[in-house]
């Protein structure tokens, strides 16, 4: 592959995949993004102009997006409505873009006889209970409680489709919970972050004992580029760093690695449908294709996280107070 159109290539995980092929590869990037909230021309600084252009556009563009689908080697499709808390306000422009987006870009795949890459979440599988010693894996059941979740779930459907009844080359990846540069101060860590940087106490849902499984975003662009190079056409691969820790241990190191005591954060009311617990079984990833995680050890990963925006308060410091007056309207 000498060309790859991202989609959602200037939101957290996608800019940080644009950033890992520039590194990494050799590869012609076009990225598409409607540059919504959450995407920002400032996390595609510094990558080489001769080898990025980027495109502002609505991935249910059809027209827009054949054109650009025509011209390159492969799709890889990161772009999503993809906030829980958003969904929860207003579920439409989930539907709009996760599902009519996605569709739409697989038609211009099918018609173009391109290869496709997706990818997607685990939140499609529901939550597990926090004593159940199980994780996901390939074959576990969708069983979706947002509708943030809901329109992830209808979207990899909608790829399996197209796979079985129009041959299209395309995979489907599903990960954990992303971590690392570039990501929208609304999101857990980085709200926790900058909370502390700005003297304001962080926030917990609840008794914060709900489990994510943590992977940082480096580690999660080398799986994707290992699925897009080796995966067998129509399989699906899950993702996980083995990082489960549950919110309140998250918020505890965040303090403690910033020199705060570990105990100093607010209780709020918990959100509605709050899944308890996601834990990522990749030994199919493992296995047949041979990737491990740089980050093994979250500590490290969140260390190097934190450090990123302290030395990049630039990039996050014009969304932080809009974000900030959201939460506080809605009592968080």
């Amino acid at each position: 592959m000498e060309s790859l159109l991202v989609t959602g290539g200037a939101g957290f995980i996608g800019s940080n995949f644009v950033h890992f092929l520039m590194e990494k590869t050799g590869v012609r990037v076009t990225v598409l993004d409607k540059l919504t909230y959450a995407g920002n021309r400032e996390s595609l600084k510094g990558v080489p102009e001769d080898r990025l252009e980027l495109v502002v556009g609505d991935i249910a563009d059809a027209a827009l997006v054949d054109r650009l689908t025509e011209r390159t080697d492969a799709v890889v499709h990161y772009a999503a409505e993809s906030h829980n808390d958003n969904s929860l306000q207003d579920p439409r422009p989930f539907l709009e873009t996760n599902i009519i987006g996605t569709y739409t870009l697989l038609e211009a795949a099918r018609r173009h006889g391109k290869r496709f890459h997706h990818i997607s979440t685990d939140e499609v599988y529901g939550d597990l209970e926090l004593d159940d010693p199980g994780r996901f894996t390939e074959d576990t059941p969708y069983n979706p409680s947002s509708p943030y979740s809901s329109t992830k779930a209808g979207s990899d459907l909608l790829v399996r489709a197209w796979v079985r009844s129009f041959g299209l080359q395309a995979t489907i990846s599903n990960c954990s919970n992303n971590y690392g540069p570039y990501q929208h101060v609304e999101k857990f860590i980085p709200r926790q972050i900058t909370n502390v940087i700005d003297g304001v106490r962080p926030k917990l849902y609840g008794a914060g004992q709900n489990v994510r499984d943590w992977i940082h975003a480096d580690d999660h662009s080398s799986a994707v580029w290992a699925i897009l190079n080796k995966g067998e056409i129509g399989q699906t691969y899950l993702i996980g760093a083995d990082g489960e820790r549950n919110n309140k241990d998250v918020v505890e190191l965040i303090l403690t690695g910033m020199g705060q005591p570990a105990e100093a954060y607010d209780q709020v009311i918990d959100r509605a449908g709050h899944d308890l617990r996601y834990a990522i079984d990749s030994t199919k990833l493992r296995n047949e294709l041979g990737w491990q995680p740089e980050y093994s050890h979250f500590e490290q990963g969140l260390s190097d996280t934190i450090a990123w925006y302290r030395d990049n308060e630039a990039w996050w410091r014009p969304l932080k107070a809009a974000t900030e007056t959201k939460y506080a309207e809605q009592g968080q």
